[in-house]
């Protein structure tokens, strides 16, 4: 994007209601949040992010983008379910609800590219306590991920013809494949919220006094941690093979990369290191009983290997030494006055009650488009998912919708799938075609 792109696609951003979610406003928000989040990946790759960051933190839109975040999870908590309940939903083309689906994927991207610089994370303002929230939500959902080797990576799902561009017409998807989708969008939005999480946790001096309270105390952010730490829910071992989820895919680990550190592991152990080592953190935190028994639980992961990767560790190793002979002095209580998050309890509150009536409403007006409604929606998000942007932005070669090997060859209508021989081509054309004449 121009820098005056940029610049009006910052200030085009809005909150809206979770009534108009997958209404033609909110689709336009949707679409300026996607360029910008790939805007926003390319120009971090490049080392150029520095424009993207100013332009939030003039517009004070930071607040805003942590408020739709909120929003569209409580749609997806509280109006999805009762959608794909709804007997009389049976819509010509899924694709719609995977846009609202993806929308909390496409803000929480975002908010990890830029979340890195200080002054972001100040602009937030009082919006950083339902960030952390947020974050610890979904924390506390990756925590309980028990049969971890049953995550799906997007590439199986998408190979099991769920929704995506490609499918617009295609037959329905079954809400419980719709629901199995979001689940796995799940696991990868709580993986981003980790790193915003340990962004946050990397200004811990310039936070709000309620934030620092309600990351150590209301919530208890270290023993959580601690958790992912043991139970590590981005790795599994399947038929005696080690994999990792890195990159949106899980990938099988050589033997001699095992005890290496994933970029996932440094983000809870920094995260670690920022709220047990700083002065402040250690003046408020509870280190009673149940907390230091927890805390010391990590001496066990501290071997050689890993401080020879992350040698900051060794401050922490010093520090877990000093608590398991010392009783440290309770916490100082200073603060009479507290905080607390508002985003959250005002959407619930203003939509109680509402949730049929939300999805009724929505089926009626944003899930079941005409055909020529289609069509145009079709051609937004052609130009919204540039094919060259898309490409700069896949870390892989692209594959055969068909067969799934290296491609060269796409389809010369659309330009948006590709096949490795003239044979796949054909024989993927009856199911290709309708999303085709679309695009086209």
């Amino acid at each position: 994007l121009l820098p005056a792109e940029a610049e009006a696609l910052v200030q085009a951003l809005q909150g809206t209601e979770l009534r108009d979610i997958g209404g033609q406003g909110w689709l336009r928000q949707h679409e300026y949040v996607e360029k910008l989040n790939m805007h926003g990946i390319l120009s971090a790759s490049a080392g150029q992010e520095q424009l993207l960051t100013e332009l939030l933190v003039t517009h004070a839109k930071i607040p805003v983008l942590i408020g739709e975040l909120i929003s569209v999870e409580i749609w997806k908590r509280k109006v999805f379910p009762v959608l794909c309940r709804l007997e009389d939903f049976k819509p010509r083309s899924t694709f719609p609800i995977y846009v609202v689906l993806h929308h909390e994927a496409s803000i929480i991207n975002l908010l990890e590219t830029v979340f890195f610089y200080k002054e972001i994370c100040e602009s937030a303002e009082d919006s950083i306590l339902d960030l952390i929230d947020y974050c610890h939500r979904k924390l506390t959902l990756l925590a309980a991920q028990i049969t971890k080797a049953q995550a799906v990576s997007s590439a199986e799902l998408r190979a099991e013809g769920l929704a995506s561009p490609s499918s617009m017409q295609a037959d329905p998807v079954p809400p419980q494949e719709l629901r199995k989708q979001a689940e796995t969008m799940e696991f990868e939005i709580s993986l981003k919220a980790l790193s915003v999480l340990r962004f946050i946790t990397d200004q811990v001096e310039s936070l709000p006094l309620s934030a620092l309270t309600r990351m150590l105390n209301t919530h208890n952010l270290p023993c959580l941690l601690v958790e992912l730490v043991e139970h590590c829910p981005w790795s599994c071992w399947e038929a005696g093979k080690l994999k990792k989820f890195e990159n949106g895919t899980w990938h099988e680990v050589p033997p001699e990369d095992q005890v290496k550190m994933t970029k996932l592991d440094g983000q809870v152990w920094l995260a670690l290191l920022n709220l047990l080592l700083s002065p402040e953190c250690q003046r408020k935190y509870r280190f009673d009983g149940f907390n230091k028994s927890q805390l010391l639980k990590l001496r066990a992961f501290l071997t050689d290997v890993l401080i020879d990767q992350l040698p900051n560790l060794v401050e922490m190793q010093r520090f877990l030494s000093y608590l398991a002979v010392t009783e440290p002095a309770p916490p100082k209580k200073d603060l009479i006055l507290e905080q607390v998050p508002i985003i959250q309890d005002h959407i619930l509150k203003k939509n109680s009650g509402k949730w049929e009536a939300i999805a009724k409403h929505q089926v009626k007006h944003a899930f079941s488009p005409t055909e020529e409604e289609l069509k145009f929606q079709a051609r937004r998000w052609a130009q919204t998912y540039s094919l060259d942007m898309m490409e700069a932005l896949a870390p892989d070669k692209p594959r055969c919708r068909v067969c799934g090997v290296e491609a060269a060859k796409r389809c010369s209508r659309c330009r948006n799938e590709w096949y490795c021989t003239r044979a796949c081509q054909v024989q993927h054309w009856q199911k290709h075609k309708p999303a085709c004449n679309l695009m086209a």
